[in-house]
């Protein structure tokens, strides 16, 4: 019988695991078009082709290491991902020109696309059923302190040492994913598991589940939104001359995100999805905005404080909608498929926001995605929350009934 211990050796793996890949992705997609404008002089409608690239990579393999993990096993799957994330980790001390940097994406793509959806399936099964929601909450809440820890250490080293010594710290990250990955112990998950469901998916169903594709369709706006902030923010910043003021950027980001993380986790689990998102998504969209507005740094860290508030909450949200929305046996599959559309906006939302900043500036950048995120709460209404909202009123009908 399962325990409903929740801080296992096991959680505490798969969540570093996810922590020390998470933390790489973060801290090289902000500093990359530093290092690809400084060392290889590449142009400004290039940059968002450093993110694109690794991202289609990404999403390419997400629903195969799905697939994958029926067969091979999750923790086969992981390892491998996590150890051509760490030999692309590496090859980035030999980068010398912008073809080989984008070619060096492809491959470290495939690493983040293999190891991503693996964690994201082993962790949903190492949490008690009973704690799933908790769990998955301090699992995202990881991945929420890399996308602080990742951009601060690479901006800081970057603006006081060099480009070198992030590559040096994304080497060693790599190498405590690999050991905390080696340390997990996860039961496989084989091919023979198939007989255990009514009927084995087949076609696209075997790597895509299709009831978790509406919350990821909303996810897929929110991340084309927020592209323009982790791929373009710290460009942006040394634009308006936020140079110091960037580093501590994605550091309110966090204080802000883990001072509400108690607070919109018990609303989640009262209240309702809906409770949290609607106001999340607002936040994520008002704080762009203030991006676009800003002409001092405490207001440029301002919509760092919102926008952590926002997409944090909404990540970790809708990650556990889609995972929910799954059977047991499939959670694998629903975390691929919330992926690669989430994926899919920020790869598109990085190549597409790269052409319109030429032409209309970062400025008129940040206006365009805080209406793509106020957006996102139109489709989020329609592919999901009037429906939970339904199912939240009979719910409280039945209990008044009992």
């Amino acid at each position: 019988m399962q325990k409903s211990k929740l801080w296992t050796k096991d959680f505490l793996a798969v969540s570093l695991t996810s922590f020390f890949v998470f933390v790489i992705f973060y801290m090289l997609t902000v500093t990359l078009p530093l290092f690809a404008t400084d060392e290889l002089h590449a142009s400004k409608q290039s940059l968002g082709l450093i993110v694109t690239i690794f991202l289609v990579s990404g999403i390419v393999f997400r629903p195969l290491a799905g697939k994958w993990m029926t067969t091979l096993g999750q923790k086969k799957v992981l390892l491998i991902g996590v150890f051509i994330f760490l030999i692309g980790s590496i090859l980035y001390m030999n980068i010398h020109s912008l073809s080989a940097l984008l070619l060096l994406r492809v491959l470290h793509g495939i690493g983040f696309g293999m190891s991503t959806t693996a964690t994201g399936a082993i962790v949903a099964n190492v949490i008690p059923e009973q704690r799933k929601g908790e769990g998955m909450g301090y699992y995202a809440t990881f991945m929420n302190l890399a996308m602080v820890v990742g951009p601060f250490v690479g901006l800081t080293l970057t603006n006081t040492l060099s480009h070198t010594a992030v590559f040096t710290v994304a080497v060693v990250s790599s190498v405590l994913a690999v050991l905390c990955s080696l340390v997990l112990r996860v039961p496989d998950v084989q091919a023979s598991s198939a007989t255990n469901e009514i009927q084995p998916a087949k076609g696209l169903a075997a790597f895509f589940e299709y009831r978790s594709m509406p919350i990821s369709v909303a996810g897929l706006v929110v991340a084309f939104s927020y592209a323009s902030v982790i791929s373009f923010v710290s460009i942006y910043a040394k634009e308006m001359g936020f140079t110091q003021a960037s580093s501590f950027f994605f550091v309110v980001y966090a204080v802000c995100l883990l001072a509400s993380r108690p607070f919109t986790g018990k609303w989640f689990d009262r209240y309702g999805e809906n409770s949290v998102v609607y106001p999340s998504i607002l936040s994520l969209a008002i704080g762009i905005f203030l991006l676009s507005q800003a002409t001092t740094s405490w207001v440029f860290l301002l919509a760092g404080a919102l926008i952590g508030l926002g997409f944090g909450t909404i990540t970790s949200s809708f990650q556990s909608i889609a995972v929910k929305k799954a059977s047991p046996h499939r959670r694998g599959v629903a975390t691929a498929t919330f992926f690669v559309f989430f994926d899919s906006g920020m790869g598109l939302g990085s190549f597409l926001l790269g052409i319109l900043s030429t032409a209309a500036g970062y400025k008129g950048m940040y206006v365009f995605c805080s209406i793509v995120a106020l957006l996102a709460i139109a489709v989020y209404l329609v592919l999901h929350g009037r429906k939970s909202q339904k199912q939240r009123i009979i719910s409280q009908n039945e209990s008044l009934g009992k």
